[in-house]
């Protein structure tokens, strides 16, 4: 019992430390020397620097933000496995570990804590716990397929390039994580997890997406359909 509780504490304390690591910050300080809550639509976070920093250094956030919640999860596996808890309490470990990864990245001790929304960190979390991983024989070897990655990844991809709202689209793509949750692992617990640490993001976007409504003039389809993916309107 004591090793359950220190497997959840451990897990907790890492994963909220590695969610603090403010990639963007770093990024923005970095490449053009400035702080990035106070440039753009001032959220800490990929898309921001996309925009007010320049493409690969927001493609360099991006995959950070994603990494550090996988790397967060991979840990908190090792923990559980090192404190030998039982195999069924090991993804609720990995689970905790998401929540904590996820709320060290939009509430980062190192930066009075004000961060980001957790999109990207929310990818990486469902990633790694719903990745539907399938093995291919390539010859003689194996090699690890991530369906339900791929198919996140497909869903972005179709609903970038039809409205060019980044945002949007990773949003309206976790969708996907529901459906692998359920049809797929068939895990009650894990689709109400995929749900509830999707709308943990959306919820956080919404005064930028009543801002964006505010400067459509309330036209709903120059409000979600971009004529080119740096109009910030």
């Amino acid at each position: 019992m004591i090793n359950i509780v220190l497997a959840y504490v451990i897990a907790a304390i890492e994963s909220y430390l590695l969610g603090c690591i403010p990639s963007a910050y770093l990024v923005g300080k970095s490449f053009k020397g400035v702080d990035i809550r106070q440039v753009g639509s001032r959220n800490m976070g990929a898309m921001n620097t996309f925009y007010a920093i320049g493409f690969w250094p927001g493609m360099l956030v991006l995959a950070t933000d994603i990494c550090k919640a996988m790397l967060a999860l991979t840990l908190s596996y090792f923990t559980a496995v090192l404190l030998q808890v039982p195999p069924d309490v090991v993804v609720p470990v990995e689970m905790v570990a998401g929540i904590a990864v996820i709320a060290g990245h939009n509430f980062p001790v190192f930066l009075k804590f004000k961060g980001g929304k957790g999109g990207a960190t929310a990818i990486g979390v469902l990633a790694f716990l719903l990745a539907w991983i399938n093995w291919v024989d390539i010859g003689s070897v194996k090699f690890p397929i991530p369906l339900g990655d791929l198919i996140y990844l497909a869903s972005f991809l179709i609903l970038m390039a039809i409205t060019r709202w980044p945002t949007i689209s990773y949003a309206v793509s976790y969708i996907a994580f529901w459906l692998i949750a359920w049809f797929v692992y068939k895990d009650t617990g894990l689709f109400i997890y995929s749900i509830f640490l999707s709308l943990v993001p959306i919820l956080m976007y919404i005064p930028r997406i009543k801002e964006i409504w505010n400067k459509s003039g309330g036209n709903a389809k120059r409000a979600i359909f971009r004529t080119n993916l740096k109009d910030r309107m």
